[in-house]
């Protein structure tokens, strides 16, 4: 029995992955030992992360400079090093995704957040970064936007393994659960196998809160206090567990088909009256993926206490109070996406401005 609680996570049937790229982090023997030592099963990544590690040192400057030679622009060059990044993960993730029999070592890259509204250019630049990356252990992030959800259908008909992001709301990932069963069924119509099509859906957590707390104060009902996202996570959860029980799931299960599994995102506590650990140790359950950016990830393999909790408590009660508290979690969630690709997006601008100042300031 390992002493390790990440460890002791993927025993329970949740996959610790980590919320952070870099290349430094691979070409250091970083990533090896994470995957060796702290049983690591994956990795995802998003603008805002390609930001800082781009931005933040000088690793890539000898490739910006010579692909901004070659004459690429900000776009382009952002895409090649993404592309490289991702494929030295991929690789570094082969033995995992092969002993999990294609169920993990999986490593994410987002469509452009400018796309987010977009479904035909989502479906598009998502078939364009597959075959860019040309990893079988790939995934493609797609907005889990409303125009987002013919794209999530498209591409995993295409056979694209597609990581739903941006879920807030419990209604849109149940509608995102059947956009993902609906591309599987498109596959099943053609004759096309779907065995080693792997999804995940993610679903945000502790921005919840940052977002209801503070209204909860003002209206004098503070006792709710970090109680929204984890209920909202719950009940996300109990729309899976329904949804990969049902008949339409069987259908899809007799050819091979493999559950969407929820990955917990935005996992990281805001809130400095919380444990650090707050919203990990709550949710962890089977069938589940949590993404831990790097300060979670070591104080979990420092304390955590991994034990399945996901039904500790039943989230409707609290559902309940908060809309009686007048939180209409409608109306956040659909902030918090809006906000969210807004983020991204801003994230993404300023990379290629970034990105930009660098190539000129290297070339001249």
């Amino acid at each position: 029995m390992s002493s390790n609680p990440l460890v002791e996570l993927g025993r329970l049937g949740q996959s610790p992955w980590y919320d952070f790229i870099t290349r430094e982090l691979m070409a250091s023997g970083e990533l090896a030992r994470l995957i060796r030592e702290d049983g690591l099963m994956g990795m995802t990544s998003n603008p805002t992360i390609f930001e800082k590690a781009i931005a933040g040192s000088e690793d890539y400057d000898d490739d910006i400079r010579r692909l901004s030679t070659e004459g690429l622009g900000a776009a382009a060059i952002f895409e090649a090093l993404a592309v490289a990044d991702v494929q030295a993960a991929c690789d570094a993730f082969l033995e995992v995704y092969t002993r999990t029999n294609g169920e993990d070592g999986m490593v994410s890259l987002e469509v452009s957040p400018t796309l987010a509204y977009d479904t035909e250019g989502t479906i598009a630049e998502a078939a364009r970064l597959w075959a860019a990356v040309n990893r079988p252990n790939a995934m493609i992030k797609i907005p889990g936007t409303e125009p987002g959800l013919r794209a999530i259908a498209a591409s995993i008909a295409s056979g694209i393994n597609v990581n739903v992001t941006l879920l807030f709301s419990v209604e849109r990932h149940a509608a995102v659960i059947k956009a993902y069963l609906a591309g599987l069924e498109t596959r099943i119509a053609l004759g096309q196998r779907i065995g080693s099509i792997v999804s995940v859906a993610s679903f945000f957590v502790s921005r919840v809160d940052t977002r209801i707390d503070p209204m909860l104060d003002a209206s004098g009902h503070g006792e709710l206090r970090g109680q929204a996202a984890i209920a909202n996570a719950r009940a996300a959860y109990q729309v899976f567990d329904a949804a990969f029980h049902g008949e339409r799931w069987q259908a899809v299960l007799s050819h091979g088909g493999r559950k969407q599994r929820p990955l917990w995102a935005s996992t990281s506590t805001k809130d400095p009256a919380l444990p650090d650990t707050y919203y990990v140790e709550a949710l962890v359950a089977p069938d589940t993926v949590n993404t831990l950016p790097p300060d979670t990830f070591r104080a979990y393999r420092d304390h955590g206490e991994p034990v399945i909790r996901i039904a500790d408590a039943d989230p409707a009660p609290v559902l309940a109070a908060l809309s009686a508290a007048g939180i209409s979690m409608d109306e956040v969630t659909r902030f918090l996406e809006e906000d969210g690709v807004a983020k991204f997006a801003a994230s993404y601008q300023s990379l290629l401005a970034g990105i930009e100042a660098k190539a000129a300031a290297l070339v001249h």
